[in-house]
């Protein structure tokens, strides 16, 4: 080996050149017809190796590059899990009090310029009264993911939100239970999301081209997503600031993010200790789909648990945080060991992505402890598992 050659480290101590590495990650983006991938390594906790593979938009062979903008998915819930964990840090909400305290009127009776957002259909449930800000956060809520999809996947038109169990006594990852505390958190500090965000996180991190709304200057800046047959999917502008998932994201204005999360970590912060104290021991088969009402002892072994915004687990060499994103032809997966100052993200613009996490995760950092098959992160030549996982969800 070249003795110049720069190398990353992993999480038992061994190490790979960038050029082992590059070549590995480019045989399998070609290999699972991955149509554009993005790479970040963090050692140290610094950002040590940056790349991008595919391209921005495969009809046009245009080269993805580290600095294009992404339709960031659920990475949104973990900017706004810190967002949230600072307000709480300073005393502006209590985790743990209702959220209707906060509120001058009954949850159901909120009232939204668009009015399929409302939660009416909860006026006759009254355990609306017990959600609080920590359930929402570690998905704890009992609401669906969205109300027109089912717990287990299936897609229900009507868009009725309902509980599916006790507020705070089981896991189900819910988008709907992350608006409703948004909704709150802009009551209380008189701010939209988007104005808290820059305030917040954005201006302070110089994440430039991040954004809960779309900017002008994404226009030209962007990457489409692409379906499992590599087609291009038109770009879709979201219309309003959603903590759940309207966040437009740049790999290197994300890898910003996690630096300052590792280097907070590091420092014994109180935001992140609030951050990443567990609330809720998960015993799902997997997180979505049919396998996500039925339970395992799996994940015991790492237990899996969540924080606010993000998921937890525990390996030989300390805790792992980590927060995955998943929306038409975009897929990320970010994980940070900080009592190794180690982490890796994931963004890609291929619905095919998910298929090559596992193996990057375990080459890039050595990371064989992310709950992939829980997380439905089946490899792309693992035809029989594809098939059992496809036939569940």
């Amino acid at each position: 080996m070249d003795q110049t050659e720069k190398l990353v480290q992993r999480l038992d101590g061994s190490q790979i050149t960038y050029s082992k590495l590059d070549q590995k990650v480019q045989e399998l983006v070609d290999t699972a017809h991955v149509s554009g991938f993005t790479l970040t390594i963090f050692n140290h906790d610094t950002t040590i190796y940056r790349k991008a593979f595919g391209y921005a938009n495969y009809q046009q062979k245009d080269s993805l590059h580290i600095n294009q903008v992404f339709y960031g998915a659920s990475l949104s819930k973990s900017v706004f899990g810190y967002l949230v964990a600072q307000l709480a840090n300073e005393g502006i909400i209590d985790l743990d009090k209702p959220l209707q305290d906060y509120l001058d009127t009954p949850i159901p009776e909120m009232e939204f310029e668009k009015e399929w957002r409302g939660f009416k259909n909860l006026e006759n449930d009254k355990r609306y009264q017990r959600i609080t800000g920590r359930m929402c956060l570690s998905h704890t809520t009992g609401l669906p993911n969205w109300r027109w999809i089912s717990r287990t996947g299936v897609f229900t038109p009507e868009g009725d939100i309902h509980f599916y169990f006790d507020p705070g006594t089981q896991y189900s990852y819910s988008g709907e239970g992350m608006m409703l505390l948004q909704y709150v958190i802009e009551k209380i500090t008189g701010k939209g999301l988007e104005e808290l965000a820059k305030e917040r996180v954005f201006n302070p991190l110089n994440m430039d081209m991040t954004s809960y709304l779309w900017l002008p200057r994404f226009e030209n800046e962007y990457c489409n997503g692409h379906t499992v047959k590599q087609e291009v999917i038109k770009k879709d502008i979201p219309d309003e600031a959603a903590s759940a998932g309207s966040m437009e994201t740049t790999p290197l204005d994300y890898s910003k993010f996690m630096e300052h999360i590792l280097s907070l970590k590091s420092n014994d912060s109180p935001i992140t200790n609030l951050m990443f104290k567990p609330n809720i021991s998960i015993d799902s088969k997997q997180q979505f789909g049919k396998h996500s009402i039925e339970k395992t002892d799996e994940n015991k072994d790492i237990k899996l648990n969540y924080g606010l915004g993000w998921g937890i687990l525990t390996t030989p060499y300390g805790n792992g945080y980590f927060k995955e994103g998943h929306g038409e032809g975009f897929q990320h997966y970010s994980i940070i060991f900080p009592e190794k100052n180690m982490g890796i993200l994931l963004m890609s613009n291929s619905d095919n992505a998910e298929s090559i996490f596992k193996e990057v995760l375990e080459v890039g950092i050595g990371d064989i402890y992310t709950p992939w098959y829980w997380e439905n992160y089946i490899p792309y030549n693992d035809e029989p598992e594809r098939s059992i996982a496809n036939s569940h969800n």
